[in-house]
């Protein structure tokens, strides 16, 4: 189980697990510099937190003043938002892939006084709208490489250097008496979520929410000293704050900082984390590349893959009900010798298990990883509930489930099949938005979640889809998108996958197509092309499609099966505005851009 230190505030938590570490020598973060990665101990964490936080008291910021952080991860991130949480400043932090519109918005609503910016890219864009943003007082960088920041903008160093001469002025005791006065109903942060249209909400969380979700969840995932995690998920996002940070701080976890989210790869072989947590977008990514690499070795390694998958099946079912024939544990310690331990050195081969949320985990994947020996446990929450309402445990999972309600959490399924929460991790509201807050919780403090759910016989949650997703088809027919999409990006052909149909009388998609993988095909096919706008539109990668399509649907029924799809030439991204940072489709957006695409599907003729 978890040993985690006793906390009701954040504060607390990070007070606990400094003193409680404070000998130890083991880094608390660590960062890759210089090609290799350099730990930060807990002490080392503590002091530099206290001089940060000293820093701000500095530039005059007090309990209950709004901070920005624009950043991707690093360990400033931490230093600066610990600094906050010790002083009861009230984080709200930004995707660094918001534009400066965006980020005007949550300055001007929130009241934000200071901005944390991680490079001199992120600097500018506040500084293009510094101006208009009424109540922003300071900028600071963190990095401070390319040479001098802008005029008026403050490095890191220097808020805390400002922070040690703040000390002598005000006393040694100072940071821990500020600690002190930090209550579990104080604001930690206003999280503003991304909406797909109009301005985003902010989400107000107390130290009471986020505490009471950190300690639910370390009792179901033990997590402990000898952990190290890989965080690469945005820390503006709940799910990883909570998750990746909060709660392995809690626990006494080393947390390493992938350098990007595309370096990941190779992060995973260089930490060697014990636990990660993630969304399904990099289990896809990975399904992908084993296929590939397997079907294009030869024929005598495709066989003894898919033998070892298969004994792996096999053996996690038997392992499940509590009974492994002796003669399937045999052929399980040939599959791993000769299959399974390769693949798991590919994620640094110490994994315990992967931590999915998000987005829904495929069903498929799942049991594909739990096979190959690699354990995924999958959650659900929103940021509204600090995260985590329920989750799967590592001695009782169920693939295509979400698991059970957390300690603490109740759940229950409304009328209309809509899930419903109630706990003390639920929301204080939206800020500034009283009106939208009671649209979401109602008067018995049940918190509508805008997912459509159902518990199994077991008393696992399944979701099966966002109420607002639902599609209704011209014949009335009611279809859950997004099961049916899961379905299809299990393809080795496909990246994403976004059905279309509500109101319309039969479904299509737009696909994007996994590149390098139909480049292959292509060419081992004689197809000629120029570039991926050619390569989607050959009438043979259509065939392909098709085929596929056919294949994978043949169980569906018929309202559920796609009749007409279009190929696009490049993948829907963050920054093009189709997808949000923690890669769920923005509907309307995709509808809207794809239009021209989407007319065609039905009203063209096949």
């Amino acid at each position: 189980m978890s040993v985690v230190v006793q906390f009701d505030t954040i504060a607390e938590l990070f007070d606990g697990i400094t003193k409680k570490y404070a000998e130890d020598q083991r880094p608390l973060m660590m960062q890759k510099v210089d090609k290799e990665y350099r730990g930060i101990t807990f002490s080392e964490v503590r002091r530099n937190v206290e001089l940060f936080a000293l820093g701000l008291a500095s530039l005059g910021m007090k309990r209950g003043d709004r901070v920005s952080i624009v950043s991707e991860n690093r360990p400033e991130w931490v230093v600066a938002d610990m600094a906050m949480v010790c002083l009861g400043i009230v984080n709200v932090p930004i995707y660094p892939t918001l534009t400066p519109k965006q980020i005007e918005f949550i300055f001007n609503d929130a009241g934000v006084r200071v901005a944390i910016a991680s490079n001199a890219y992120q600097v500018g864009k506040i500084q293009k709208i510094r101006d208009s943003a009424k109540t922003l007082a300071h900028v600071v960088l963190m990095s401070e490489k390319g040479g001098a920041p802008p005029e008026g903008v403050l490095t890191f160093s220097e808020v805390m250097a400002r922070g040690k001469d703040h000390e002598h002025k005000v006393g040694s005791s100072f940071f821990a008496t500020e600690m002190g006065k930090v209550k579990p109903a104080d604001l930690l942060t206003i999280i503003y979520t991304s909406g797909t249209t109009g301005n985003p909400k902010g989400v107000m969380l107390t130290h009471h929410n986020m505490a009471s979700n950190i300690n639910s969840s370390a009792r179901i995932l033990p997590m402990g000293e000898t952990d190290v995690l890989l965080s690469f998920l945005p820390l503006c996002h709940s799910f990883e704050r909570m998750a990746g940070y909060y709660t392995a701080f809690a626990c006494g976890c080393s947390v390493a900082y992938a350098e990007s989210v595309d370096t990941v790869r190779d992060n995973l072989l260089e930490v060697r984390p014990t636990i990660v947590a993630t969304v399904p977008r990099l289990f896809e990514r990975i399904h992908g590349r084993i296929l590939k690499q397997v079907e294009s070795g030869p024929k005598t390694r495709q066989k003894i893959f898919f033998w070892a998958l298969n004994v792996g099946m096999a053996y996690a079912k038997a392992r499940r009900k509590g009974s492994i024939p002796p003669h399937l544990a045999i052929q399980h310690s040939l599959a791993s010798r000769l299959v399974f331990s390769k693949l798991k050195e590919r994620t640094g081969g110490r994994i315990r298990f992967f931590v999915s949320g998000g987005a829904a985990l495929p069903e498929g994947l799942g049991r594909f990883f739990e096979a190959v020996g690699i354990l995924i446990i999958e959650g659900y929450g929103l940021t509204e509930t600090s995260p985590v309402l329920s989750a799967n445990r590592l001695d009782d999972y169920k693939f295509g489930t979400v698991g059970k309600p957390i300690p603490g959490v109740e759940i229950k399924i409304a009328e209309d099949g809509e899930i419903l929460a109630k706990g003390p991790n639920i929301m204080v509201g939206y800020y500034n938005n009283p009106e939208a807050t009671k649209e979401v919780i109602n008067a018995d403090g049940w918190f509508h979640t805008g997912d459509i759910g159902r518990f199994d016989e077991e008393g696992h949650l399944m979701i099966t889809d966002r109420k607002k997703h639902l599609f209704v088809s011209s014949g009335g027919k009611n279809i859950a998108p997004q099961p049916i999409e899961n379905l299809f990006v299990e393809s080795k052909y496909v990246d994403q996958f976004v059905l279309i149909g509500d109101g319309k009388q039969y479904l299509s998609a737009l696909i994007v197509p996994e590149f390098e993988t139909l480049r292959e095909y292509a060419s081992g096919h004689g197809l000629s092309f120029v570039d991926d706008t050619q390569l989607v539109s050959d009438g043979s990668i259509r065939k392909l499609f098709q085929s596929e399509i056919d294949k994978i649907q043949k169980e569906l029924p018929a309202y559920e099966r796609i009749r007409r799809f279009e190929l696009l030439d490049k993948p829907l991204t963050i920054e093009g505005g189709e997808i949000t940072p923690t890669m769920k489709v923005k509907r309307k957006v995709v509808e809207e851009k794809f239009a021209h695409l989407i007319w065609k599907m039905y009203n063209d003729r096949p």
